[in-house]
């Protein structure tokens, strides 16, 4: 099947007189969608609230597709100019959630929507798929454009969990091409700890980046003083009397 290319975001009316910026507000990802509701909720007004409530209520009433798209689909497509710019990453990861929208209903949305849309799917799926690589290729395409904020929403729990090492390396890269913080990568100090090669793609880039009188984004420095970290020794057991090595009490 021939998929559609990423296409660029498309602005979206700030109906809240919030402005959209990276990073504003929490990141849907690492919230438990009962938690999320919660605090997007106190954060509405009266109209755009209700809009919500109404847009759960279908997509928990009426899962899955029915005919040619289904309904809560359209109310992805509205969640920005209902909820504002500022909280439609959260509204529409709810309504997936509410839709339990499966790995092929993630792609299907992924792909036939906007770059806004894309980038809600990407956050939801720690929520939908947690255990399960199928949503990889999603998160290897969003990797793949030079939307710093695909590229950060990418880079939640889910592909810390599931990308190899090879493409999780990659990706650390990318963010540092692309100016998205490193602070936004789920589990860096984790993944990164102790990482030879990771410490050799970073040494390399640095140097390339100083050769062409380049400054080298201090993000690098840090990762690269993670790689340096050896992955913590398993405590060793207590030692009892018949130890050779212990003492005798």
């Amino acid at each position: 099947m021939t998929r559609p290319r990423p296409t660029p975001a498309t602005p979206e009316a700030d109906t809240t007189g919030d402005r959209a910026t990276p990073g504003d507000g929490t990141t849907p990802a690492l919230i438990p969608p009962g938690e999320l509701r919660r605090l997007l909720s106190a954060r509405l007004g009266g109209a755009a609230r209700a809009w919500l409530d109404q847009a759960l209520d279908e997509a928990a009433a009426h899962p899955g597709t029915h005919g040619p798209i289904s309904v809560w689909e359209l109310r992805l497509a509205e969640a920005g100019r209902r909820c504002g710019p500022a909280h439609a990453d959260a509204a529409r990861v709810l309504i997936l959630h509410a839709a339990h929208a499966d790995a092929d209903a993630l792609t299907r949305v992924y792909f036939q929507g906007t770059a806004d849309e894309r980038r809600a799917v990407l956050h939801a799926l720690p929520h939908l798929v947690p255990g399960r690589p199928d949503a990889l290729p999603l998160v290897e395409d969003a990797l793949r454009t030079n939307d710093p904020r695909l590229v950060a929403a990418a880079l939640g729990p889910y592909a810390a969990r599931h990308l190899d090492a090879h493409a999780w390396r990659h990706a650390v890269l990318k963010c540092l091409f692309t100016g998205v913080a490193l602070d936004q990568v789920s589990d860096l100090a984790r993944r990164a700890r102790g990482d030879g090669e990771l410490a050799r793609m970073l040494g390399d880039y640095a140097a390339e980046r100083t050769a062409a009188g380049r400054p080298v984004p201090a993000d690098l420095h840090r990762v690269l003083a993670l790689t340096e970290s050896a992955p913590s020794a398993p405590a060793a057991p207590p030692r009892g009397p018949d130890d050779p090595h212990g003492k005798e009490s």
